[in-house]
């Protein structure tokens, strides 16, 4: 069990060190000044400044976070009204006095504030707040492609039907009733399908309230047609869910395939990473279907003992569930960043830092509320 939940501890760093990588490599890349990159939050654990750099790096004691802490990031709106150091950092190298803030562009602006995230063009600032979240879709994109090279993959053709389900009146359900083996998916209530993945996550979702569904499908001579199937339903933690009751063919792997499985499971994980968000934030998942970092450390541990290729499908979800959720513009997330950015390169003014510093504050409480929340949630459910 603690090798478990060490395995946990180690791929939550593994992901947060490969976001805060790409921060780090893009402001390096725009000359942002550094000042520590950290794994982990709370007290610091280790740490050690570089002689060449001035940067510091550390390892905090809760695994769980990190960041790269940047001349310039946190006041990013600035202050227009401040004249002694209008951007809320700490001093920068040759300050000079200047009756107004400087503006991006003007000459003391690049002498004074060069160094800082804050002084860099829109559009670099956009990249470096943008790199975290690229670096965690990306390892999701690589995961998927090792993940597809070492399991058997399937297509949407029905290869056998499971033994019949029952319903709560006893009677059977099976879809063996209208599909025929070898009958190709080609789409379900209009979503269409290209791998079992997506065969089997729209039947989940789609059939939750065990109707027909709309399933548009090519027979073994060729021609197309809707047939509309009812399949099993099961409920988990609260919520039901629709069961595909048949087998596909697994596919021949070649260069082609591989590709294909590749982009089209990595399409389904986005897919369904937003819906899941949609899904639970209008009430259709109980509170119950989400975790935090305690119970997704609690799935790490089960998919460990289900096996590599299970702890690998569940550690791919969870780097695209980081990156996905890191863009959207909510502070204090990157993407409120990114948003503040946009709205400046559209104004062509900065957001006042008593502005962006209040929704700040006013997100960061939301957002550590919920998780404290989810977690104190995830910790009962142990018990």
């Amino acid at each position: 069990m603690v090798l478990y939940i060490l395995l946990a501890i180690l791929i939550f760093g593994l992901l947060i060190m490969i976001h805060e990588c790409g921060h780090y490599i893009a402001a390096r890349i725009f000359h942002v000044e550094i000042t520590e990159f950290a794994i982990g939050m709370g007290p610091k654990v280790f740490s050690k400044r570089s002689k060449k750099t001035g940067i510091r790096y550390s390892i905090r004691l809760l695994p769980f976070g990190g960041f790269v802490s940047m001349r310039g990031e946190l006041d990013e709106g600035g202050d227009e009204d401040a004249s002694s150091n209008p951007f809320g950092y700490e001093a920068v190298p040759h300050e000079a006095e200047v009756k107004e803030p400087p503006k991006p562009g003007d000459e003391d602006y690049v002498i004074n504030y060069g160094n800082a995230l804050i002084a860099r063009p829109g559009w670099q600032r956009l990249i470096v707040h943008a790199a975290g979240a690229t670096m965690n879709i990306l390892l999701a994109l690589f995961l998927t492609l090792i993940l597809t090279l070492w399991i058997r993959v399937g297509g949407t053709q029905i290869a056998e039907f499971d033994l019949p389900a029952a319903d709560e009146n006893g009677n059977e359900i099976t879809s063996s009733d209208v599909l025929q083996v070898n009958d190709t998916v080609l789409s379900v209530n209009g979503h269409k399908v290209h791998i079992s993945d997506q065969l089997y996550y729209q039947i989940m979702r789609e059939g939750y309230r065990g109707e027909l569904l709309d399933l548009y499908v090519r027979h073994e001579n060729g021609e197309k047609e809707h047939l509309f199937v009812r399949f099993p339903t099961v409920t988990e933690q609260g919520t039901t869910f629709g069961s595909a009751d048949f087998k596909v063919y697994a596919v021949r792997k070649t260069f082609g395939t591989v590709v294909k499985q590749t982009f089209w499971k990595s399409t389904y994980v986005v897919e369904m990473i937003w819906e899941s968000l949609f899904d639970v934030v209008t009430g259709r998942y109980s509170i119950d279907a989400v975790s935090g970092p305690v119970g997704t450390a609690g799935a790490i541990t089960e998919a460990a003992r289900s096996g590599g290729a299970t702890l690998l499908y569940l550690t791919l979800i969870i780097s695209m569930n980081l990156g996905i959720f890191n863009l959207l513009p909510l502070p204090p997330l990157d993407g409120g960043h990114l948003a503040y950015t946009v709205i400046e390169m559209i104004t062509r003014r900065r957001l006042p830092g008593k502005v962006t510093g209040a929704i700040d504050a006013a997100g960061a409480f939301l957002f550590f509320g919920l998780l404290l929340f989810i977690t104190i949630k995830d910790v009962i459910s142990f018990f």
